[in-house]
């Protein structure tokens, strides 16, 4: 059946189906919550912050990641508190059953790993204090044991356990992340979304490890539009690896570097097998690669503003051995997929581009490292735009790659000049309270800024290279009016956490219901 086919063939009943789910109620199915208090007093409310991470969670207090692990280690179900979380905190992260920050707003670290892995998270909480072992809120200290319950739908942080009311897609009771099956139902209304999209719009999943790829997949996702290798480092022992390459350049360390991204593609491309797998190489913001390496090698590398610092395609070309050890690893890994039968689909992306000297630099660097891997043609190689001046010069960067990605999460704060991670509760939220802005722009896209940006980065990339695939890869692309706009736009794709790829395909299908009426 033909793609205008698939749609066509729809029944009224079926497009009015697609129209009429709601996009709460399919939030509600993915994420637990907690039953309604009975009584005002059966709830203490210690703060709120951000929404970050939907879904409802009770657990231990664990300040820190040490404390974290000790008590999940004990068999406790825990609340990871923070000011703020780095890499370093990743494994702390997956045994919680969520995560509360002091600091951090809806593309900071914690809420990026949080919506990926569907662990509730409240984040910019900024009436705690974090101490060593406790956090205070005005004259109320919580110690770590202290049961507490965080509710990521609504920001809400309250004092002892909860009940929750559980969820049709399951979860295991202490909030942690919800399973994948959805209610027959739901799943057949989405699968009739999905035959209305087919061909116009695809919605893949920003994907970092096989367990990532697996839950996306069942969820419905088309294929990874995203993977973040410098994810496949968090973990304290492949950080390590990192600090080296970048602090020492080539050496001993590169090789195993190569080693583990070769065992990490492996593993996704078997996930994935017979779908498209982006994979966007290494873009290590330093502050958060160096934070607990040695003090007197990594004072060079210090950076006052790291986010706009030495990293994406920069750290690329400074360090060429990092992209060439990255670009071997999964020539190899496509090579021993298809030996094992599969039909690995894999696609490079080149992140935060500025100019075209620097992405045909970065280009001729894969293509020569996959040259010398001897594992056949080389792959469809894109461009993240996440730049201002990107979007200016689309049509100097078209020409030499076959898609591009808006990065909208670092677009949105290089247009705005907001900080992604401190000024949520100190700029934006009042900003929102008092008019002055309609939404948080990192959670809907800001059509007036960072839309004309991506549509004008459109026209003038299409204009170069007709063929030019193009979607959205930051957190924008999992939320229902953003991806309204980028319907609308004609961009071909969004890209989001696994946990809001439902979310994405049912938004998805309604607007482009709204644009064929």
């Amino acid at each position: 059946m033909s793609d205008s086919n698939a749609a066509a063939s729809l029944s009224d009943r079926q497009r009015r189906a697609v129209a009429e789910l709601s996009i709460d109620e399919l939030v509600e199915v993915l994420h637990p919550t907690f039953e309604p208090a009975s009584g005002a007093d059966d709830v203490t409310v210690l703060t709120t912050g951000l929404a970050a991470s939907p879904g409802a969670a009770s657990g231990l207090v664990a300040v820190g990641s040490d404390a974290a692990l000790d008590l999940a280690s004990a068999g406790s179900t825990v609340i990871l508190v923070a000011t703020e979380t780095t890499p370093a905190d990743v494994a702390a992260m997956g045994l919680s059953a969520g995560i509360l920050t002091a600091r951090g707003g809806l593309a900071s670290h914690a809420a990026v790993v949080a919506r990926g892995w569907g662990i509730p998270a409240v984040c910019d909480a900024r009436e705690i204090t974090v101490e060593a072992d406790s956090f205070t809120v005005g004259d109320r200290r919580i110690s770590n044991g202290t049961l507490v319950s965080i509710d990521g739908s609504t920001g809400e942080v309250t004092l002892g356990g909860r009940e929750i009311a559980g969820s049709n897609v399951g979860g295991d009771g202490a909030g942690a992340a919800p399973g994948s099956a959805l209610p027959a139902e739901i799943a057949e209304v989405l699968d009739w979304a999905d035959r209305f999209a087919t061909g116009r719009f695809a919605v893949l999943a920003n994907a970092d490890t096989a367990a990532d790829a697996a839950t996306a997949r069942e969820l419905g996702a088309q294929g990874i539009g995203l993977c973040r290798t410098e994810h496949m480092f968090l973990a304290p022992d492949r950080l390590e690896i990192v600090q080296h390459v970048v602090l020492r350049g080539h050496d001993e360390h590169i090789d195993d570097l190569a080693a583990a991204q070769l065992t990490d593609f492996r593993e996704l491309l078997a996930a994935m097998d017979g779908l498209p797998v982006t994979v966007r190489l290494l873009d290590a913001p330093m502050h958060e690669f160096l934070a607990d390496a040695d003090p007197d090698v990594a004072a060079q590398w210090h950076e006052h503003n790291p986010m706009l610092g030495l990293r994406g395609v920069r750290l690329g070309l400074l360090r060429p051995e990092l992209y060439a050890a990255q670009t071997e690893a999964l020539a190899g890994a496509v090579a021993d997929r298809r030996a094992a039968g599969g039909n690995p689909r894999v696609e490079i992306m080149v992140p935060l581009v500025s100019t075209a000297g620097e992405l045909a630099a970065a280009m001729g660097a894969v293509r020569s490292a996959w040259e010398s891997a001897d594992a056949g043609a080389a792959p469809p190689i894109g461009t993240m735009i996440e730049t201002p001046r990107a979007c200016l010069v689309a049509g100097e960067l078209a020409s030499g790659v076959e898609f591009a990605s808006f990065g909208t999460n670092d677009l949105t704060q290089m247009v705005f000049g907001f900080s992604r991670d401190d000024t949520a509760a100190q700029v934006i939220a009042p900003y929102v309270a008092d008019g002055l802005l309609e939404t948080d722009p990192f959670a809907t896209l800001d059509r007036a800024g960072v839309g004309e940006l991506v549509s004008t980065a459109l026209e003038r990339g299409r204009a170069a290279n007709p063929r030019l695939r193009a979607g959205i890869c930051g957190e924008h692309g999992g939320d229902p009016t953003s991806i309204e706009f980028a319907v609308h736009a004609g961009l071909d794709y969004v890209s989001c956490s696994p946990y809001r790829v439902p979310i994405a395909r049912l938004a998805a299908a309604q607007a482009l219901l709204t644009t064929s009426r």
